[in-house]
């Protein structure tokens, strides 16, 4: 049996869920100032149902995301808030989130490698000391994967590289890019690989590939029927997704355990997978006699 690392679910979506308030494009930023502690239940709740990893609340806090909002001269403030609310998670280690620059699920935005790596530090730099490692997510195009792993290691703790890649086609970045052309930089800048943030059928393809990259790999999927084109606009909002009537605990746990047996040794979840989706896995790991570290 296998030593299999649990990451917490997905913290937007259980923020929505649990604030009841329509969601905006900073839904989970503004939570932590409307809603004070939120956060820190969800990532209690995470934990308690078996996860080992708290992921700071740090995915879309980004200077270009605060421009002409509220909260544009808060950026350094909300990170801290962030990561001080992971610390109280109880989790063995907390992950420091590095989402995308501009929007997720948007290659056309993301700027050059020589532009994207300049900002990632800045982040990289300000959270990594608080955290145990860096979890760059959603990561959609070779710039992103170049740029993000470039702009994360200026934080001198582990980074962990996180995918995503087309529903229909896990062997293809949302880009449209092979995903084996991430390889050669996860590889060299990275400490594990994943994907993330894809639909669960998409990604026993997607692992076959990054088995290949020779360092800890694994998954964390979504719940959404599929990734619209409402969703690909500017500033957009998870009114434009739908979540899938047949993600269960159970369902999803079967995908989780089918990834462990094809050697992923790091699973969660992402949009959608609840305390409850990661308490059912934690449940099932135990019973095929795999240790959570």
């Amino acid at each position: 049996m296998s030593d299999i690392t649990l990451l917490d679910g997905g913290m937007g979506q259980e923020l929505i869920h649990r604030a009841g308030d329509r969601p905006t494009p900073l839904w989970s930023t503004q939570v932590m100032i409307e809603h004070p502690g939120l956060v820190s239940e969800v990532h209690r709740d995470f934990t308690e149902a078996g996860a080992t990893i708290a992921t700071s609340n740090t995915y879309a806090i980004h200077r270009d995301r605060l421009v002409d909002t509220d909260f544009e001269d808060r950026f350094a403030d909300l990170l801290t808030m962030a990561i001080a609310e992971a610390r109280t998670s109880g989790a063995a280690r907390i992950a420091g989130s590095i989402g995308p620059i501009a929007a997720s699920y948007r290659p056309d935005l993301h700027p050059d490698a020589a532009t994207g790596a300049p900002i990632y530090a800045e982040i990289a730099q300000m959270i990594a000391p608080a955290c145990d490692m860096l979890l760059c997510e959603t990561v959609v195009s070779v710039i992103h994967a170049e740029s993000v792993l470039r702009g994360a290691a200026a934080g001198d703790k582990p980074v962990w590289l996180a995918v995503s890649v087309d529903d229909r086609d896990g062997t293809k970045l949302r880009s449209g890019e092979p995903l084996s052309a991430v390889l050669p930089y996860a590889h060299a800048g990275a400490a594990a690989v994943l994907v993330n943030c894809s639909a669960p059928e998409a990604i026993p393809a997607a692992l076959e590939i990054l088995a290949q990259a020779g360092i800890p790999y694994g998954a964390y999927a979504n719940g959404f029927e599929q990734i619209t084109e409402g969703f690909l606009e500017a500033k957009p909002t998870v009114d434009a997704l739908t979540r899938r009537k047949d993600f269960t605990p159970t369902a999803y746990a079967d995908h989780a355990m089918a990834w462990v047996e094809q050697g992923a040794t790091i699973i969660g979840g992402c949009c959608e997978v609840s305390p409850a989706h990661i308490a059912e896995i934690a449940r099932r790991l135990k019973a095929a006699g795999h240790r959570i570290v």
